[in-house]
């Protein structure tokens, strides 16, 4: 089979080319120092409204996501686009009313979520929006700093630890361009190497506990760093590309495409590789993995096609079809 239709969906999807028209271009990685001065001083975006008001039914479709996961304390599944979160709970798509952003670099957290992109219509915030943090849901977001100055597409945060790593694109006030990570909510940021990575990276994830723990994603493979960013290492044979990754506590899941999509659980202790089934994805590969922290036999995947597939009991159930809930 051709590979060719990477070049079109998973460019859009995974290598972000869909972005605001507004959207600062990024340049290359390099090396380069940084300093340690401190972040903006957090404050709440918009007010805080009811939940009754804030989410509503959604039957729709959504036609750019960019991030993908389980929210512990709000129990829904969250997807972040380019109009705002969708939801997926209990059954029922719902859509928020309010911070309609487009929100790149998500991840979400036990407690809410982390994220990057550009402002919504109407809104006040500066484009881009730097990283914002919300532990209510999205109802109210966080200065974290970098407004006005970067949007970070390359984003991963531990799930309980919520200690970050960010792949920096350009130059801005705090940090020069390359790989960095922060243990204390941004205060401080430290650059690493990421000496091994190859290829156009689409998407990081770190372990939820343990930050030394990162796996990325990339048209080269699957490369998985043990010591916070410094040096990462190829998982994955040549000529696949690494589509996704997601870190539960025992295990790395991640996605390739070869000839077809396939979706590994790997054990880093033992090195242990188990191929897992999957519904039937025709030239399309999986963008996003995400495991339900409450329930670990289930697991949902988002697809360059705008699929969406929720693992319940061993078998798949299709939530979404081409960008259309169902």
């Amino acid at each position: 089979m051709n590979r060719k239709w990477m070049l079109a969906p998973l460019a859009t999807v995974l290598l972000m080319a869909g972005c605001a028209e507004n959207e600062e271009p990024e340049t290359s990685v390099t090396e380069s120092t940084t300093t340690t001065e401190a972040p903006e001083t957090n404050e709440t975006s918009q007010d805080v409204e009811t939940t009754e008001e804030f989410e509503v039914a959604f039957d729709g479709r959504i036609d750019h996501v960019h991030g993908m996961n389980y929210i512990e304390n709000e129990e829904g599944l969250y997807f972040a686009s380019h109009e705002g979160l969708k939801i997926y709970r209990n059954g029922e798509w719902l859509e928020t009313t309010d911070n309609s952003h487009d929100y790149m670099g998500f991840n979400a957290v036990d407690d809410g979520f982390y994220t990057s992109g550009h402002p919504g219509p109407g809104s006040m915030m500066q484009n881009p929006i730097g990283i914002q943090r919300s532990t209510d849901g999205g109802r109210s977001l966080d200065h974290m700093g970098f407004e006005g100055e970067t949007d970070f597409h390359g984003m991963a945060v531990g799930y309980r630890s919520h200690h970050m790593f960010v792949m920096n694109p350009q130059e801005n006030s705090r940090m020069g361009p390359g790989y960095f990570r922060s243990e204390d909510e941004g205060e401080e940021w430290q650059q690493v190497e990421g000496s091994g990575l190859e290829g156009d990276i689409s998407s990081f994830a770190m372990h939820p506990s343990d930050s030394q723990l990162i796996a990325a994603a990339t048209t080269e493979g699957i490369f998985l760093s043990e010591d916070g960013g410094d040096r990462f290492t190829l998982l994955t044979e040549d000529g696949s590309y690494g589509t996704a990754a997601f870190f539960s506590e025992e295990s790395l899941y991640f996605a390739t495409y070869g000839t077809q999509a396939e979706l590994i659980k790997y054990t880093w202790k033992n090195g242990e590789q188990q191929a897992l089934e999957l519904p039937d994805l025709p030239e399309d590969g999986i963008v996003y993995i995400a495991q339900n922290p409450s329930n670990t036999n289930e697991l949902a995947i988002y697809t360059a096609a705008g699929h969406v597939y929720v693992l319940e009991d061993g078998n798949w159930k299709q939530m979404m079809n081409a960008g259309q809930v169902k």
